[in-house]
């Protein structure tokens, strides 16, 4: 099989609605639009964590976070897990990383205390070159600014803060795609990319143009308002000044705007990545896969940002095109599809086993145009925030195990969602009657089926690494792929 160019790209909290293919009544996103109708769009596709750091660990091993175990930014990437880049280099690639992937060091390979991969969780993930690392105080984006004339902020943030006030052509999105399209140019063999995008992330500050591409006033979201008899997570986040939406009707416009401007900001950067990939005759040797690594509540039950048990922040954006499937370019996949379904795709794409770890499947019957029967019928999600318990010094580890409470998971089906806590309350949500997850249902019926499906789920998904092998004369089954033979091998 002839290798393919393979390109990962994925954006920070972008909403799975927040697409103009996807009917979305405010934003404008022609690019991703044209992508959608030459590959899948994936319409429930899903995130299995957030923030960053677990959502992204998901994505990267095809793992749930209950075997991952990457439970915040911070929590260290076990190093016997594979991984998406290490795939690519079986399959032949030395894949490149223009971004971040805020993967932590696994502790037990550092040199020692002051090991400089200790002082940040904005580590890169094992087997990537990190041709344009854009990680921390992101010097060489500030760098950059300043050889246009621009004064060279003081701090990541600072420059940040200032895209509105610069022109679009120089913001981070802008010289993370100028990069990689350089890089591309001086490619003579197939080739492996992710383009990890910052956007649309907080600050709520769209680059140059795109900051006044919305109308506040015009905005014809209206998020979801939060229910009165809330779980005690929910009343907390909604104390918190990072995660609770402005309750101005006119501050909350204005920070949606800007959310959509960051989102058709990073739709163009897209467009000029295929542009230069056409005028390179690239485009029809190229697999293309889009996704985020969590949502964005935008508004949606008091919230904003990331975080909790609605889909809001977990509903994302999924798109895979493959020139060899021209056959389904256009199609729309209903089922459940989730983000560690990406790495065993992209390991179907490259002519390499899926490694026995992943608890994805490859979306590749859907771009055959067959919906497999076995498939899914719910999706999965969850949510940890031991870390905040731990900054601050309470709940002294490790006898105290009141930090293990400390989350939730999700199962979502068509009609409803079962959310289990850690503690052992519980909500089950009846999405059929109620839509907005503000209705809830404590039908013992009910309830009793979704529980069992939400046990299910974790009992089928237990590690597997060795599971399906048996010794008996020999190896029978799988022989737990790479890890047999070293994660890099």
């Amino acid at each position: 099989m002839e290798r393919l160019n393979v390109v990962l790209i994925t954006f920070d909290q972008f909403r799975g609605d927040c697409l103009g293919a996807a009917g979305h009544p405010d934003v404008r996103t022609p690019n991703l639009d044209r992508l959608a109708a030459d590959g899948l769009r994936l319409a429930r596709h899903y995130s299995q964590a957030a923030p960053c750091g677990p959502g992204r660990a998901s994505l990267y091993t095809g793992m749930y976070q209950f075997n991952h175990r990457v439970v915040a930014n911070g929590s260290p990437l076990d190093r016997r897990f594979d991984n998406v880049a290490h795939a690519a280099r079986r399959a032949g690639y030395a894949p490149a990383l223009f971004g971040y992937t805020d993967q932590s060091v696994d502790p037990r390979d550092v040199s020692g205390p002051d090991d400089p991969r200790l002082r940040s969780y904005e580590g890169i993930l094992p087997g990537f070159d990190p041709v344009l690392p854009i990680v921390g105080a992101q010097t060489p984006w500030r760098r950059w600014l300043g050889t246009l004339g621009h004064d060279v902020p003081g701090s990541a943030e600072e420059a940040w803060a200032g895209e509105p006030d610069r022109p679009a052509e120089h913001s981070l999105a802008a010289f993370l795609t100028d990069e990689a399209i350089r890089w591309i140019a001086q490619q003579r063999e197939p080739w492996f990319a992710h383009l990890s995008y910052l956007r649309p992330h907080p600050p709520y500050g769209a680059a140059g143009r795109f900051a006044t591409l919305y109308d506040p006033a015009a905005i014809a979201h209206r998020p979801i308002r939060a229910a009165t008899d809330r779980h005690a997570l929910h009343d907390a986040m909604l104390g918190l000044e990072v995660a609770s939406a402005p309750t101005d009707d006119g501050a909350l416009r204005r920070l949606i705007a800007q959310y959509l401007g960051m989102v058709s900001e990073v739709d163009h950067q897209f467009g000029r990545l295929r542009h230069a990939l056409e005028e390179r005759g690239e485009w029809d040797r190229t697999v293309v896969v889009v996704t985020s690594d969590h949502g964005e509540h935008l508004g949606d039950h008091g919230l904003i940002q990331k975080g909790g048990c609605f889909e809001t922040s977990y509903h994302v954006l999924g798109i895979v095109r493959s020139p060899r499937h021209p056959q389904t370019a256009g199609s729309v996949v209903e089922r459940f599809t989730e983000n560690v379904d990406i790495f065993p795709t992209l390991c179907d794409a490259m002519g390499i086993e899926v490694p026995a770890q992943c608890d994805g499947m490859p979306l590749t019957p859907f771009l055959d145009g067959v919906e497999p029967e076995w498939w899914r019928d719910a999706a999965h999600w969850e949510f940890d925030w031991r870390d905040v318990f731990i900054r601050l010094g309470e709940h002294p580890w490790p006898w105290d195990r009141r930090l293990e409470s400390k989350h939730l998971a999700v199962t979502r089906t068509a009609d409803h969602a079962f959310v289990q806590y850690g503690d052992g309350t519980w909500e089950c949500f009846d999405l059929a009657t109620d839509a907005t997850w503000r209705t809830r249902t404590t039908d013992p019926s009910i309830v009793a089926v979704e529980a069992r499906r939400m046990l299910l789920w974790r009992s089928l998904h237990t590690d597997r690494t060795l599971a399906d092998s048996l010794i008996d004369r020999g190896v029978i089954g799988r022989r737990g792929g790479p890890l047999s033979a070293g994660v890099g091998a």
